[in-house]
């Protein structure tokens, strides 16, 4: 019966609910006024001497007094401890009023004690009955969901983890039974009536309840503080997942949807250093800034940062046309007053990068834009060398042309020493931001920007593992040892911003990516933070398994960020400059021109023959177990055909230069 009735009160519209406590309220408070007055006197003399006006009048004031409050507002699934502060202002600013009130109901004042003890009374029935109408409402969905709930543990007995207890316990489908600390002296104790214990009994207490779920609630803890606990809790056979950060709790409100799932960003994060001011407004604060490739993993985060910098104008140019959307869009409605300009087009493109650069009269670029997917560009040489080359021979020349102050190219380290033809694309592209930078009339400042993989970005590993755990695996790593260095996407499009801002020209500025992670390792991390258990020999019985399918055509065991030793620090901790050699522009333009004809010619191997002219330290793997990298034969003469340079290049040479780029192609002819 009481259960049935819950439910239908359950199912009544908010409106209804409330006009339905009103209601009650309505009836009980002049009963709560009489009461007092019978107990202020011990009979019913008062009562009579008084009337029904008195209570009436002050059942009419505490309503509305109760209304201002916020006590009508407020879910009473979700009451808390709120609840006694304002019924008990309430009440108090109403006893204040009632003796006013009570000149006009008769010639002497109410008695004093009588509208103390109302107070209490009131105050008593108010907190009761909301509080006990919480439990009824918490029981019946207890009941209701009792096959289905989650049985979970907190980590952090402290504000947070007990502000997301009560909520946890006012929502359906979850169960907190006890909390976690590592603070010993909590021990033995309890909070919000829920026991505290030590995390050294975290494995007796998930036998004994039989926990699911172990929820870490501890915002304030620094990037390495967390991924120090979730490493802990990844040997327990039970999920794991947790509150935001502090940054993330926007408003600092905790509710039950606030948990979030793990992401590997927790268990690989570092203690951010804050950007320097000073370097991160420098190229950018009213400044017309052009970002190509925008619509990618890299690209769209530099526009995001750039945004919050003021620049006079923001100008995106990207080949797909979605991604340039997207971003546009989301720019748009989180800064609506930016300048914005979006370009669709390729940076091959001389007329498109012209237009983005001249029409807009642009300060600074980045250029984010390329193919990146090893597998790919390696069974696209010529299409991946086209768009990444001479993407870059573009955008350095148009920005050369027009007076670009600053052109930083987003690099990578797999332009180090490189295996495969993206990596060796991307060191040609610094090639030839390096010849740009060492010409003597230049008024362009030109710098690189070098670092390996970024967590979460289209091409990373992390979006493929979840997948894979999510259909029950495999989950499928190249290789047992193979290691990378990762970073946030947001840090990494800070520091490229400030490593540009330090630039006088030609450096290669190297990011410091922290500790290389073991991509095995990775994924075991993933399944174990899943509640799940990898599945070995010795242990047949678990959930996924990661199984090793060899290394793709191109790919290495472990990456590097430097070319020789002659390195530098900068004025920030994580950016250094590596000094390294590079091929003037007369000789980069004659080796190019063979790269651009081998491509026309789509001969696989004149390609690489071109590609190591180019860039000696290339060294193909002719095998997948990635551990004899031999260099591809240069059978043929490394001579360019004497095919017509692509539009940017007939712009590069001015004076000197040009006079040395038609000698070395005479030669070539």
């Amino acid at each position: 019966m009481t259960s049935t009735l819950i439910r239908r009160l359950l199912v009544l519209p908010r409106r209804s609910k409330v006009l339905l406590m009103v209601a009650i309220d309505v009836i009980v408070l002049p009963l709560c006024f009489s009461l007092a007055l019978l107990l202020r006197r011990g009979d019913a003399e008062l009562l009579i001497q008084y009337g029904v006006l008195p209570p009436l009048t002050i059942a009419a004031l505490t309503i509305p007094v109760l209304h201002l409050s916020g006590l009508y507002r407020t879910v009473l699934r979700y009451i808390d401890i709120k609840v006694l502060w304002l019924s008990g202002i309430s009440l108090a600013t109403l006893i204040a009023l009632t003796y006013f009130v009570s000149l006009s109901i008769q010639q002497e004042y109410l008695p004093r004690t009588g509208l103390l003890i109302y107070w209490f009374i009131a105050f008593s029935y108010v907190v009761i009955s909301r509080f006990l109408a919480r439990t009824l409402l918490r029981t019946s969905l207890y009941h209701k969901n009792r096959g289905n709930l989650t049985r979970l543990a907190i980590l952090g007995a402290g504000e947070a983890g007990a502000q997301l207890a009560q909520a946890m316990q006012a929502s359906a489908g979850h169960k907190v039974l006890c909390f976690f600390d590592h603070d010993g002296t909590l021990n033995n104790t309890t909070v919000g009536g829920l026991p505290v214990y030590g995390v050294d009994r975290i494995t007796e207490q998930i036998g004994r309840l039989c926990l699911d779920e172990i929820v870490l609630a501890i915002p304030s803890a620094s990037p390495e503080s967390r991924r120090k606990v979730l490493e802990s809790l990844r040997r327990f056979p039970v999920k794991v997942r947790t509150l935001p950060t502090l940054l993330e709790l926007v408003d600092g409100r905790i509710t039950a949807q606030s948990i979030r799932e793990i992401r590997i960003e927790d268990l690989l994060g570092r203690d951010p250093v804050p950007p320097n001011k000073a370097l991160f407004s420098k190229c950018i604060y009213r400044r017309v800034v052009l970002v190509t490739g925008a619509g990618g993993s890299i690209g769209s985060e530099i526009c995001r940062q750039i945004a919050t910098q003021r620049p006079r104008k923001l100008v995106m140019l990207d080949h797909s046309e979605f991604a340039l959307y997207t971003i546009e869009q989301e720019l748009r409605q989180s800064f609506p007053d930016l300048q914005l300009a979006a370009h669709i087009g390729s940076v091959c493109d001389v007329k498109t990068v012209t237009a983005a650069v001249s029409d807009h009269g642009v300060d600074t670029v980045y250029h984010a834009a390329a193919y990146k997917h090893v597998p790919l560009v390696e069974s696209n040489m010529a299409e991946g060398i086209r768009n990444n080359v001479l993407g870059a021979l573009t955008v350095a020349e148009v920005s050369s042309t027009y007076g670009v102050q600053t052109c930083v190219l987003v690099s990578t380290d797999k332009a180090v020493r490189p295996t495969n033809i993206m990596g060796a694309s991307k060191r040609m592209s610094e090639l030839v931001f390096q010849a740009a930078a060492a010409r003597a009339n230049t008024r362009t400042t030109f710098a690189m920007v070098r670092f390996g993989n970024v967590l979460g970005s289209s091409g990373s590993v992390v979006p493929l593992f979840r997948r894979q755990i999510e259909h029950g695996g495999p989950i499928t790593v190249t290789h047992a040892e193979a290691v990378r260095y990762f970073m946030l996407i947001p840090e990494a499009a800070q520091l490229v911003i400030q490593a540009g801002a330090m630039a006088e020209g030609g450096e290669v500025f190297v990011l410091d990516m922290g500790k290389p992670v073991r991509i095995a390792d990775l994924a075991r991390a993933m399944v174990e933070m899943s509640g799940l258990q990898e599945k070995t020999a010795n242990n047949p019985g678990g959930d996924i398994e990661i199984k090793v399918v060899g290394l793709r055509p191109g790919e290495k065991l472990y990456e590097e960020l430097l070319i020789g030793t002659d390195v530098t620090p900068s004025t920030h901790p994580r950016i250094m400059c590596s000094h390294e050699h590079f091929v003037l522009e007369p000789e980069l333009k004659r080796l190019l021109t063979g790269l651009f004809a081998a491509c026309e010619s789509g001969d696989a191997l004149r390609i690489r023959e071109q590609v190591q002219a180019i860039v000696p330290e290339y060294a193909p793997y002719s095998s997948l177990d990635g551990r004899k990298p031999v260099a591809v034969p240069a059978e043929r003469p490394l001579l360019p055909l004497p095919l017509p340079l692509p539009r940017p290049f007939n712009r590069l040479g001015r004076g000197d230069t040009e006079a040395a780029l038609d000698t070395a192609t005479a030669e070539a002819s």
